[in-house]
């Protein structure tokens, strides 16, 4: 009986494998943008292509109907620029949704916004406008253009910006040509592509605006920015240059987040920092903080 069983229930295990290995290969195919929008789906969240010119962008929609004050929007980082050390990608769209996750998981009135040719192609993508490119004021002003829907949508009347990586020198682009940015977050943030360029023996990228040279913008904006002990993407040096070069104005706050690497733990050490900030808050400089006993791993 067990012999005669045997062939059988060979075949189910077989099956069984199987199965799993072509849900596997089957997720493995799935792309950015339908991963975005199961992601959207599992959250009661609306993906949208906002039109514009020459970039439609694509967004996650704030939850709700209740018209906020202040709308904090998620701006993505470079996403999958380069397909090899030389190589640009062909698709910038990133294969880690780290910051559209942040988002759909902030009950912060919010919106998610990626960048030009990110998850939705136009005419006019090109792989230098995520390489050398990514800063330039084509893009800048594209996102722009996205923040003046959004208000017309929403009915704010200001915003706080969280940039993640790339989008950290975005935020602060925007913020230094717009009169609505309220304060601006950065995660594992790119402050200053020209300091980092040259903290990390890369050349300049050409095309590309830099957050300092707009310092006299940027001198009063509140600012946090954290960054990851463990990051190997962005020197953990950058945010206290960047906050010395504006001449260390005390409410630039800096927060070194241990264990922290370009892009894991995130997650967890957001959800200590995602309240905005206040005016009773006693920045810190660019400094490794001492961990509590209970915190010490």
């Amino acid at each position: 009986m067990n012999l005669y069983l045997s062939g059988p229930r060979r075949w189910a295990g077989f099956l069984r494998a199987l199965t799993v290995l072509l849900g596997t290969l089957l997720a493995g195919c799935q792309s950015p943008r339908e991963a975005l929008q199961q992601l959207a789906n599992a959250h009661g969240r609306q993906l949208e292509i906002l039109p514009g010119q020459p970039f439609p962008l694509a967004m996650l929609a704030p939850k709700g109907t209740t018209a906020p004050t202040r709308l904090r929007v998620y701006l993505e980082g470079d996403g999958h620029a380069w397909a090899t050390a030389t190589q640009p990608s062909l698709d910038p769209s990133p294969h880690n949704l780290l910051v559209a996750r942040l988002a759909v998981d902030d009950p912060t009135p919010n919106a998610y916004l990626a960048r030009p040719c990110q998850f939705v192609m136009a005419p006019t993508c090109e792989p230098a406008l995520w390489t050398d490119r990514r800063f330039s004021q084509e893009v800048v002003t594209s996102l722009s253009q996205a923040l003046d829907q959004m208000k017309q949508r929403y009915g704010n009347r200001e915003y706080e910006l969280v940039g993640y990586s790339g989008g950290a020198a975005l935020a602060l682009l925007l913020a230094a040509q717009r009169d609505d940015v309220a304060q601006v977050q950065t995660l594992a943030g790119n402050l200053s592509p020209r300091l980092w360029a040259e903290l990390k023996g890369l050349s300049p990228l050409n095309g590309s605006l830099d957050p300092l040279d707009y310092r006299s913008q940027l001198v009063s904006l509140p600012q946090r920015h954290l960054v990851g002990q463990r990051d190997t993407v962005i020197p953990s040096r950058l945010p206290d240059l960047y906050r010395r070069a504006l001449g260390s104005p005390s409410h630039i706050e800096c927060i070194h987040i241990p264990g922290a690497s370009h892009d894991t733990d995130w997650e967890v050490a957001w959800k200590r920092w995602v309240q905005p900030l206040t005016p009773a808050l006693q920045p810190s400089p660019c400094v490794q903080p001492r961990l509590r006993s209970s915190e010490a791993t």
